[in-house]
């Protein structure tokens, strides 16, 4: 099937982005990787006036590591945050998650924030960003704001964006001193979307487990001081609160048990990971 028709405009500044944006409002979508959009413009799930190419704008083309913070630019490719030469050492989390996202092609040409935007709940970066605690920066004409993670995902695929505004960046917290990290994922086949994936940020106060693949958007959790059968306690709680689903790929139950039990093992790896 072809797309429904629409009109293209490349971009060369925030400014011109800003302007097509205020003008077009719900019309408009902007395209950056095109991993997921060209897809849904093929099968006239997403019919758009007009298609706004951000990938020529200088300063969304960006990495910069700021004030204890990792700020990815809209235009940055997922491979290009992959191969950043000071990405282990500044957000381990994201060394490891990074390699489970798609395939090498797709990550040549998504990128982060483009994977943000989407709000898939089995992604692996919203689950990251999530983890970490980082946030979005939105940008519009009538200016700029900043959303949490938490606050910016609302729902399956659903995020708190408005027509008017792109994701400009997103930030993720550098690593802290004596922090482990821990990624886990199970699909059907590497590259799969995640019918479980848990990320595990550890520190001397708190262990924060994330989890996505379950509820309709990445969820977190925080656990202090909790061992032994404590812990189990606690996963399981934790597994039960997600409203897991039945599909085609597992069962709720099958998901609740992914929880508890991968969700232990990424705890585990954290912990021992603590530097």
């Amino acid at each position: 099937m072809k797309s429904a028709p629409f009109d293209y405009v490349r971009v060369g500044s925030l400014a011109e982005a800003h302007a097509v944006l205020a003008a077009e409002g719900g019309d408009a979508a902007v395209i950056a990787g095109g991993q997921t959009l060209v897809p849904l413009l093929s099968m006239r799930m997403a019919r758009p006036k007009v298609l706004v190419d951000i990938m020529r704008v200088p300063e969304l083309a960006v990495i910069v590591a700021e004030n204890d913070s990792i700020r990815v630019g809209a235009a940055v490719r997922q491979a290009e945050l992959l191969a950043w030469p000071e990405l282990g050492a500044s957000q381990p989390l994201l060394a490891l998650a990074l390699p489970w996202v798609g395939h090498a092609q797709t990550r040549a040409r998504g990128t982060v924030c483009g994977s943000i935007a989407l709000a898939d709940p089995s992604a692996e970066l919203p689950l990251c960003l999530v983890a970490l605690g980082g946030d979005v920066v939105l940008s519009s004409k009538g200016g700029r704001r900043t959303v949490a993670a938490d606050d910016f995902f609302t729902g399956l695929m659903s995020t708190d964006r408005r027509d008017d505004e792109l994701i400009e960046a997103v930030r993720f917290p550098g690593r802290r001193t004596s922090e482990g990290f821990a990624f886990r994922e199970f699909a059907r086949r590497h590259g799969d979307f995640a019918i479980v994936a848990c990320a595990a940020v550890a520190n001397e106060k708190v262990l924060r487990l994330a989890i996505g693949g379950v509820a309709d958007r990445p969820v977190a959790r925080d656990f202090k001081g909790l061992d032994g059968a404590a812990l189990d306690d606690a996963l399981d709680a934790f597994a039960s609160e997600l409203d897991a689903r039945d599909d085609l790929h597992a069962t709720a139950d099958y998901r609740r048990m992914l929880v508890r039990k991968l969700g232990r093992t990424t705890i585990e790896e954290a912990r021992r990971c603590r530097a």
